[in-house]
């Protein structure tokens, strides 16, 4: 009987082949793993620097946005000024805002110089607010518009409804009427107040006319056609028989008022409001106040004389 042949099992030695093969194929894996790391750490460095590099190239910018934002030549701009602001009084207050011509940084310490300089130096403003925006320095302030010029030889100047002295600019959209009579001994600065009787009964005659204006004739106003208010027999003082208050057409044409306003009854006189009713029926019938007559008597009463408004 013939013996079979025993399936020889692997060697000891084939068994160690195989081993060292599989640790082999391990130590080549780990090793392309290990190299690999330096190359992932340089790309992680990379991004990491460049997105240092581009933070710190916008906070860059931001800054010199900044800068020149700070250190830009600020342009002054008026806010809302009326519609009789004339452009020489404009550039007064803006060469008044850069008071020595420097230039001027928008920022809020830009801001508060112009606000000290035009308080300092400018009267046509009051209230002055001015502040810094992001293209300019804005200047608001609540406008004295001026009713009345006086000439005192060396000087003219305007005085608005409060008395306040302002200087002379011309400003050819208003209708300011020349007061007369006057004796002025001492001119108040500008920005200071003209306390004077006479004054003060002249600047609330035109303050109703001004107001008269502005209600029934805004179209053609009244006052373009004066020229000068006379005060120069107030209360009588000259003459106690003539008119103490008198207007004049630009053609010369007098208009004769009378006592100040509120005291009529002390002199027997028509009531104010007859007095500007009269007047304005006037220059309603007749369109003008010039070439028609020699002279308007509005001083005492008058029958027959229509009245273009109710009250007044």
């Amino acid at each position: 009987m013939s013996k079979r042949k025993k399936k020889k099992k692997p060697s000891h030695k084939a068994s160690h082949k195989l081993v060292s093969l599989r640790d082999r194929k391990k130590r080549k894996v780990t090793q392309a793993r290990r190299s690999l790391l330096p190359l992932l750490k340089i790309v992680l460095l990379v991004g990491v620097i460049g997105g240092v590099a581009v933070g710190l190239a916008f906070l860059d910018q931001y800054v010199k946005e900044r800068k020149e934002l700070s250190e830009k030549i600020a342009a002054l701009e008026l806010v809302n000024p009326p519609s009789w602001v004339s452009k020489q009084l404009e550039h007064k207050i803006y060469t008044a805002a850069r008071a020595g011509g420097e230039d001027l940084k928008l920022d809020e310490g830009a801001a508060a110089s112009v606000q000290e300089n035009i308080e300092t130096y400018i009267a046509w403003l009051d209230n002055v607010q001015v502040k810094a925006t992001h293209d300019s320095l804005r200047i608001e302030g609540i406008w004295r518009k001026p009713l009345a010029l006086i000439d005192a030889g060396r000087e003219r100047f305007y005085v608005d409804v409060g008395l306040v002295v302002l200087d002379y600019v011309l400003v050819p959209a208003l209708p300011i009427v020349e007061i007369t009579g006057v004796s002025v001994r001492q001119v108040p600065p500008i920005g200071g107040v003209f306390e004077r009787d006479d004054v003060a009964a002249a600047i609330n005659l035109l303050e109703w006319l001004d107001a008269m204006d502005s209600r029934v004739s805004a179209e053609k106003p009244l006052l373009f056609e004066i020229d000068r208010i006379d005060v120069s027999n107030f209360n009588g003082r000259r003459d106690r028989s003539e008119p103490h208050i008198v207007l004049y057409a630009k053609d010369g044409t007098e208009i004769i008022w009378g006592a100040e306003i509120g005291t009529w009854q002390r002199y027997l006189e028509a009531t104010d409001k007859n007095k500007i009713a009269n007047l304005y029926e006037y220059y309603r019938q007749h369109g003008t106040l010039l070439g028609g007559a020699r002279y308007i008597n509005l001083q005492y009463p008058q029958d027959g004389i229509g009245q273009p408004v109710d009250e007044y």
